[in-house]
């Protein structure tokens, strides 16, 4: 789990006979390269995404950086245990108006329970998330960050992340209550179209269409600015940041986060380009 897929561009449909070509960035000095490639963490099964340049970058690269590392992303789980739960039940019929509640039903009713009485508005979206992946047959063990993780595994290349599990979940966690319950109630309004929705984001993300990507991503968190500060430009600071730090360091690097934090006037490219930097979009 990586926050919530459709949201951050983190997951999709994608017919798997089609060859996916992802945008991909590289900002580099004299001793240092670090490509930035726009992730999806879950696909279905045969999405061929890794050619082309991709495949250039990872052969490369000496280190392999991800949102969360192998051992924070095993420790997700555990996190979004402990945080989850309310303080005190509240029925989902008392959250949300009619016509998102049917939403939620609908979905709750294609997979079961999700418990959602016992569980924090932004945990109930987590598990919205997961139940649209599973209806549009995706996983995580097919995503962008698995197939890299073996690779740089067996290669021995080193593995690291952004980000802890519990700093990422506690984006959510910390969003104020009206904040949550606005997105929660956008998120079952649209459950409807959710599979739809996201299959529309992995056709853009499979061609390595930013402007499509940037249209589905704003219409997303546009609506909720506290909710795109946290989620999105706040992070996309720390992690342009992070790169400007790391161009001190000789060597190549693949960065590979949700593609969603790649587009845009606050996305990670273009913070960078208005710090002076050069970025060459390279797929």
């Amino acid at each position: 789990m990586a926050l919530l897929p459709c949201l951050l561009a983190a997951c999709g449909t994608a017919d798997p006979a089609q060859q996916a070509r992802p945008a991909m960035w590289l900002v580099a000095d004299e001793d240092t390269q670090i490509y930035m490639l726009g992730a999806m963490h879950a696909l279905p099964r045969g999405t061929d995404w890794d050619g082309g340049k991709v495949a250039d970058a990872i052969a490369a690269a000496d280190e392999l950086v991800m949102e969360l590392s192998p051992a924070e992303l095993a420790n997700a789980g555990a996190v979004f245990q402990t945080l989850a739960p309310r303080t005190e039940p509240l029925a989902m019929a008392k959250r949300l108006p009619p016509e998102a509640l049917a939403g939620y039903r609908a979905l709750e009713a294609a997979g079961g329970d999700f418990g959602g009485d016992a569980l924090d508005d932004w945990a109930v979206m987590v598990m919205m998330g997961q139940r649209v992946a599973q209806k549009a047959e995706l996983d995580s063990s097919n995503g962008v960050e698995t197939r890299l993780t073996a690779r740089f595994k067996d290669a021995r290349k080193r593995i690291g992340g952004l980000e802890t599990a519990q700093e990422q979940i506690m984006f959510f966690e910390t969003l104020d209550p009206a904040t949550q319950r606005t997105l929660l109630t956008r998120a079952a309004e649209k459950a409807g179209n959710a599979v739809k929705d996201v299959g529309a984001l992995t056709t853009a993300w499979g061609r390595g269409d930013v402007a499509a990507l940037e249209r589905v991503i704003n219409e997303d968190v546009d609506a909720v600015p506290a909710a795109r500060k946290a989620i999105l430009t706040d992070r996309n600071r720390r992690w342009s940041l992070w790169v400007q730090k790391r161009l001190e360091q000789p060597g190549t690097v693949l960065m590979a986060v949700g593609a969603g934090h790649l587009v845009g006037s606050d996305g990670v490219p273009a913070m960078l380009e208005a710090e002076g930097l050069k970025v060459t979009r390279v797929q």
